[in-house]
């Protein structure tokens, strides 16, 4: 296992482009033998992804149309890798068609670049690389006929910018059955790194959709990781949300002493799908799973999975043995998730990160005909 490294000798082509069922799915680390895995395993659907035809990527092409704006591309098999670099050294990589972001490096007060993202790079059971962390889109969408799908094959509109001051990739994911059309455009400023969507409903039809732009932030450890600005912010305790490149413990449903693992226990399979807007039913252990944070400076050395309904919209991330910060802002989101895997593994490992994400699980998003909806998250570093 490498983490925070794409480019290993062992992996000849990436399998994070290949097209899937659905960006919600149960990880694969997950042991088999779990009881509620099985049963996950036994009572799930999956829905279709949107339909956009992939093809091999023309790198070659890339390089012609949107060269000059501080960007190079770099062919990996059949993927790509779009490299943004500014001036001051900050850079950004983002991957076609996935729309992954495996890297966001940023200028610290010690004059050096560092790593703000993390990213792990397995082999596949094929000998492929399976890339999982970084940020990325988990969008769900759903029409009258009650039939989900999501975006997952992305395709590059438009670069603009320049490496003096900003750089604004700009990707598109449409759908032509079901006439939605998703952006992602990726902005790497001097000290922010942006992700904007927008959701566009050129159907007759109402649309509604939940999903999290999805970040996982590197720390040293989250024992020595701080949430500052987050008190008297109401929450709701949830499984943790999976996607196709989110990152959890093979062992988080066995350790039931965790907050986690109380609350699989209380919630059930029903559980999973809080993401999805699909809330249980009330019942006796409710006050259990909602509640207020009254720490404004809140150690996340523990297991937990939570979604914050009022929270700041901006609030920093303190890594204390990496000795730097990263602040989180929204826009459009009501909601920001928070995961942490604890700090029962080994420091600047596998599980060394913090899961953010501005959010619409608990609360669905509904889009009429003709509508347009905008969201954006913003990773600021305090650090230059």
């Amino acid at each position: 296992m490498a983490y925070s490294s794409l480019f290993s000798p062992n992996f000849t082509h990436f399998s994070s482009a290949r097209p899937i069922s659905h960006h919600l799915y149960y990880h694969p680390y997950l042991s088999s033998t779990s009881l509620q895995y099985n049963k996950i395993r036994k009572e799930l659907s999956f829905p279709y992804v949107a339909s956009v035809p992939y093809q091999p990527i023309n790198v070659d092409y890339l390089e012609g149309e949107f060269s000059g704006h501080g960007v190079t591309f770099e062919g990996i098999g059949d993927n790509c890798v779009a490299k943004m670099g500014l001036d001051n050294g900050s850079t950004a990589t983002l991957m076609l068609p996935s729309g992954l972001i495996t890297s966001y490096k940023a200028p610290m007060w010690h004059g050096s670049t560092v790593e703000l993202l993390h990213t792990s790079v397995s082999e596949g059971d094929d000998g492929e690389a399976v890339i999982q962390g970084g940020v990325s889109l988990a969008l769900n969408y759903e029409d009258d006929n009650e039939v989900p799908w999501s975006p997952s094959t992305w395709v590059l509109r438009d670069i603009r910018g320049n490496s003096k001051d900003s750089i604004k990739v700009e990707l598109i994911s449409s759908d032509t059955d079901n006439m939605v059309e998703t952006r992602h455009i990726v902005t790497l400023g001097e000290d922010i790194l942006t992700s904007e969507i927008s959701v566009t409903n050129s159907n007759s039809s109402p649309l509604q959709w939940t999903g999290s732009i999805i970040s996982h932030l590197t720390v040293s450890s989250p024992e020595a990781t701080y949430a500052l600005g987050l008190e008297g912010s109401n929450f709701h305790n949830v499984p943790p949300f999976l996607s196709n490149f989110g990152i959890i413990p093979p062992d988080l449903d066995e350790e039931n002493d965790s907050e986690i693992g109380q609350l699989w226990k209380q919630m059930g399979l029903k559980g999973f799908f809080s993401g999805l807007g699909q809330r249980n039913k009330k019942n006796a252990s409710e006050e259990e799973m909602e509640g207020e944070e009254d720490d404004g400076y809140k150690q996340l050395n523990e297991q937990m999975s939570r979604v914050y309904t009022c929270a700041p919209r901006f609030f920093t991330l303190i890594d204390r043995g990496r000795r730097n910060s990263v602040v989180v802002g929204r826009d459009g989101f009501d909601e920001v998730y928070m995961y942490s895997p604890g700090s029962s593994h080994e420091i600047y490992g596998e599980y060394s990160f913090i899961c953010v994400g501005q959010s619409t699980m608990l609360k669905p998003i509904m889009l009429g005909p003709g509508e347009v909806w905008r969201g954006s998250q913003h990773l600021h570093n305090p650090n230059m």
